[in-house]
């Protein structure tokens, strides 16, 4: 195991809010920040910030900052976005659309190169350039073509025998907007999307900053 998977996985969540904000500067023009500015960027800590990027070398010189453009570019390639990714959606409604019509994949260099469903009506439109197939078509397209991520926005009662299927197909990354936990082998990560658990926390504090208004 090397050192970066023992890194614990909050420090990993906050690495993209990392990336996306030294974007925005960098759109800014700025060159050089600090880990207190990041700090009041993100909502985080400056000292957390400072734990957080020494975990995979610091890359700040105390006294000077950060240069921008190198610290997004080096936490680009800790995320693995210095590579173009491949994807495919399985299901095509509201949710599947919805993310296959998104910008922002094409723009970090994530491709869906096909969604799959088994309604008749969906079956050969396409979005964007990404063809809508039968889903009895997508084991031997995952045979033929080299796929990174497979994204699941099934209903549950399916999702975890799509699960099963792309996994034996040789899918290692998964995005899962299903309303199930999927069950696969340690060798695969799945990234859970539960709209509602989000919805529900947000409730939550909605309620908690009503009472403390009473």
């Amino acid at each position: 195991m090397n050192k970066h998977e023992r890194i614990s996985p909050a420090v990993i969540k906050r690495m993209p809010k990392y990336y996306r904000y030294l974007g925005e500067l960098t759109k800014s023009g700025v060159a050089k920040t600090s880990s207190r500015k990041l700090s009041e960027m993100t909502g985080f800590s400056a000292s957390q910030i400072r734990q957080d990027l020494n975990n995979f070398g610091g890359f700040g010189q105390q006294g000077f900052g950060y240069d921008v453009e190198n610290l997004r570019n080096e936490i680009a390639k800790i995320l693995g976005l210095d590579k173009k990714y491949n994807m495919i959606i399985i299901g095509a409604g509201n949710i599947g659309q919805a993310l296959a019509n998104y910008t922002g994949f094409y723009e970090a260099d994530y491709e869906v190169v096909a969604l799959f469903d088994k309604n008749p009506k969906l079956i050969g439109l396409s979005i964007r350039n990404a063809l809508i197939k039968d889903i009895d078509d997508m084991e031997s397209f995952l045979k033929e073509e080299k796929v990174d991520i497979a994204v699941i926005c099934t209903p549950k009662n399916v999702s975890q025998q799509i699960a099963d299927k792309i996994v034996e197909c040789g899918i290692r990354a998964i995005w899962n907007f299903a309303l199930k936990d999927l069950k696969v082998p340690d060798y695969v990560h799945v990234e859970n999307v539960h709209l509602n658990e989000s919805l529900f926390s947000l409730t939550y504090y909605y309620n908690q900053i009503n009472k403390s208004k009473e």
